[in-house]
């Protein structure tokens, strides 16, 4: 698993499938089920930290990255499948000069994963651009659309997180976006490029570990605790941003954890804070 993890942790999974269709995805679930094992689904796996020891079971990244777009006077309605990178499709669209999606210059991951975990930066997130959802149901092999206010969207959070494997997969989204000069879109994601830049460490990491807790940020919070710069194995508190832990040298999910626990407990014995985790957690227990 740690070659298919923007962090490059974790043990192997048992199983693991690439399927192109709802038909193929179907065939993975009905594999899974005669063996009685859980169904990981993996977008960019981006926010992902994999147990040293791997996941048991059948891991699923849906491969499809098609498009269809309609145009009604100055708005973009845009079919998009799943795998397709959300920086990437950022970009393109911007090029093409639609605006809504700018906030996500330099995010990771699939868009798939960005739905499920209502990825947004700069006061920006899917929910504000997804109009529906096409979600596949494990337990009955169908494909059902979600419209946006059924998605449950939340920050960092979708019916799709919380529901865990019984909310189903995504398999792609309609987004609906406006139409404006490409100048104007591309010059405020070169801007938010550079700011991002300025407060991005480099190296393997999962971008923020911890979600910001009402009207704080996560970073300066670890940065009050004195925590930044702490190594712990091979993973460290990176000394740019305090809410990234970046894999120096061959870090193991053992040492990220012992990380997490410390600025958890810390946070909650000196400040009263409970911080939750916006990283997901795969194979301790819990797909």
């Amino acid at each position: 698993m740690a070659a298919l993890t923007t962090w490059r942790i974790g043990g192997p999974a048992d199983f693991y499938a690439e399927p192109e269709t709802p038909e193929q995805l179907a065939a993975c679930y009905e594999f899974a089920a005669e063996r009685d094992i859980p169904v990981l689904g993996l977008g960019g796996a981006s926010n992902m930290l994999v147990h040293d020891d791997g996941f048991r079971g059948l891991v699923v990244r849906y491969m499809d990255r098609e498009e269809t777009r309609t145009i009604t006077g100055t708005q973009l309605e845009l079919r998009i499948g799943a795998r397709t990178l959300l920086a990437r499709l950022a970009r393109q669209i911007a090029r093409d000069g639609w605006s809504g999606l700018e906030w996500a210059e330099g995010i990771p991951g699939t868009l798939g994963g960005a739905i499920v975990g209502n990825a947004g930066a700069f006061g920006g997130e899917m929910a504000s651009v997804v109009t529906e959802v096409e979600v596949f149901d494990p337990p009955r092999c169908e494909v059902h659309t979600y419209a946006n206010d059924e998605c449950q969207f939340a920050y960092r959070s979708s019916r799709f997180k919380t529901g865990g494997a019984a909310a189903g997969y995504v398999l792609g989204a309609t987004l609906r976006l406006r139409k404006e000069a490409a100048e104007s879109i591309l010059a405020r994601m070169d801007a938010i490029r550079v700011r991002r830049k300025s407060n991005s460490p480099t190296g393997l990491s999962c971008g923020s570990v911890f979600k910001n807790p009402p009207g704080d940020f996560a970073g300066r919070i670890v940065e009050t605790l004195g925590l930044k710069g702490t190594s712990i194995g091979g993973a460290e508190i990176s000394s740019v941003h305090g809410n990234y832990i970046v894999n120096r040298e061959r870090a193991t999910a053992k040492d990220v954890c012992a990380l997490i626990d410390l600025v958890r407990s810390r946070a909650r014995d000196e400040l009263g804070l409970e911080l939750e985790l916006e990283v997901r957690l795969v194979g301790f227990g819990d797909a």
